[in-house]
Order: C-alpha cells, then sequence, then structure tokens
C-alpha cells in the first residue's frame, strides 16, 4: 500500500496529466485514464488500449471485484485515498487511475470498404467535443476517428473522460493531413459541413466509404481544407438557433447516415 505522498507513482501520473502532459504522453507511449468504465473496456476481449499499471484504493478494488472484472493479469499498485486524491483530476474520483499504453494506428490499416463510415477532425480545440464526437462515432457505427495536426490530443484526460470508454472501441488515427487523406479516398463520399452548406444532409444518398469532415469550433474549415473534391452539406433547423455546438451538430449528422442501418 502506497501512502506517501513524496512517491515516484504520484510525479508519474501528474507528468502525464499536467501542464506538460501532452509532450510526456507522446515521448512515453503513456496516458491515464479514471474510473470503473474503463478498466470494464479496457479488460475485454481483444481490447485496446492496453492497461500498463493500474492504481486502487480499497473502495475502488472492491468495485471492481463486485462488477467482477478480472485484473490479475494486470499490475496493480494498491493506494491510500490520499495518494488516489494527489494523482487523479475528478473532484469525486473512484479510486480507480490507471496508466494505460496508446495504440499506434496508421491509415494504411484503415478497412475503407463497403458502406464503412469514417469522420476527419480539423484542428479541433475543444477537449470535451473531441470526447463526445468520440463516443457517438461509436454509438452510430463508425469505423475510425481521424484528426488533423493541431487537432487536441486525444489522450488528454479531459478526452478521455468525455469518451465514456468509447476510446476502447474505436481506432483513432492522430495527426493525419487533410490533403493526403482526400487524395488516396476511395470513393467521392467526402463531406464537409457548414452553415451555409450547398445540400441538405436530409436529401444525401451515401453510396461506398464515406469521409465526414468536421472543422474548428471557432474558425470552421478554412479555404486551405475546403477541397474541391469534398460536398458541403447542412443541417437544416426550424428553430431561431444560429448554429449548433460542434459534437452536437456531428451527433446529428452521425445519427442520419447511420440510421438506415441501424
Amino acid at each position: 500500500m502506497i501512502e506517501s505522498l513524496h512517491s515516484p507513482h504520484i510525479a508519474r501520473v501528474k507528468a502525464l496529466s499536467g501542464s506538460r502532459g501532452k509532450k510526456e504522453r507522446r515521448e512515453s507511449g503513456s496516458f491515464i485514464a479514471e474510473g470503473l468504465q474503463f478498466v470494464r473496456e479496457a479488460c475485454a476481449p481483444g481490447s485496446t488500449p492496453e492497461i500498463e499499471t493500474l492504481y486502487l484504493t480499497a473502495a475502488g478494488r472492491l468495485k471492481i471485484e463486485s462488477d467482477g472484472i478480472d485484473i490479475h493479469h494486470i499490475d496493480v499498485v494498491d493506494v491510500s485515498d490520499g495518494v488516489m486524491s494527489a494523482m487523479g483530476e475528478t473532484v469525486t474520483p473512484q479510486g480507480i487511475l490507471g496508466i494505460c499504453k496508446t495504440p499506434t494506428w496508421s491509415i494504411e490499416e484503415m478497412d475503407v470498404t463497403g458502406n464503412s463510415k469514417f469522420v476527419y477532425l480539423y484542428e479541433i480545440q475543444d477537449p470535451g467535443n473531441a470526447g463526445t464526437i468520440l463516443r457517438s462515432a461509436d454509438a452510430t457505427g463508425f469505423a475510425g476517428v481521424l484528426t488533423s495536426p493541431n487537432s487536441v490530443d486525444i489522450y488528454s484526460p479531459k478526452v478521455v473522460r468525455a469518451s465514456a470508454g468509447s476510446l476502447w472501441h474505436i481506432p483513432v488515427y492522430e495527426r493525419v493531413d487533410l490533403d493526403e487523406l482526400i487524395e488516396r479516398w476511395p470513393s467521392d463520399c467526402i463531406y464537409t459541413l457548414s452553415a451555409d452548406g450547398s445540400e441538405s444532409v436530409l436529401d444525401l444518398t451515401v453510396d461506398g466509404p464515406s469521409l465526414w469532415i468536421f472543422g474548428n469550433e471557432a474558425r470552421g474549415l478554412t479555404q486551405v481544407a475546403k477541397n474541391p473534391k469534398a460536398t458541403t452539406v447542412r443541417i437544416p433547423m426550424a428553430g431561431n438557433a444560429e448554429s449548433l455546438n460542434l459534437a452536437a451538430a456531428a451527433s446529428m449528422v452521425f445519427f442520419h447516415v447511420t440510421s438506415a442501418r441501424a
């Protein structure tokens, strides 16, 4: 049982989540996750990312045992409530925190076949939006999520929390150049979302693998990103709201384009 607040374990966890956490996560190939749900997803057969080290308080261990999760194959370190509070970022920690191995997904491995659908996030900055979009893409059966250079770090603690376990279900391809991706896309089904889109998303007939591109929360898609091969679509709105939150708009699009299959 680790009880010292000067433990190197605390320092390692804080390094992955502090102000320089992004650099540390990239260099170490690790990130942190908190709560029972991520352990449940990570311990499912064939699941990635894998847990490298799992920190548990007595209450956290009881939750895992009550849930019937097998953690015998994981390196588990028992810690006091004080140590867990020093490690974690949540206001009410569950007593469960893990260091996980960051998976490496290559776009050469993408299964772009049939009616598979992928979402591309262009310079998205808000962790809550990124995590919610991951969750919605997972829920609606998308095959993968891609992010551009200069987008939020998908493995930051806030994105991981907002994804609510979906990070363990759907592959994420980071730092992918948009022009390169569009050039190699095997179909003409490439769509961007804009309030002044030329076509309503409700009128689309999508045949073949499709790519759905969403722009930065403040700037949208710059002229550089508006590739001529892409069709710009809009969400028709009957109410008086001028615009939609990015994650809400993405969720609406995902549901519409996958509802026939569902």
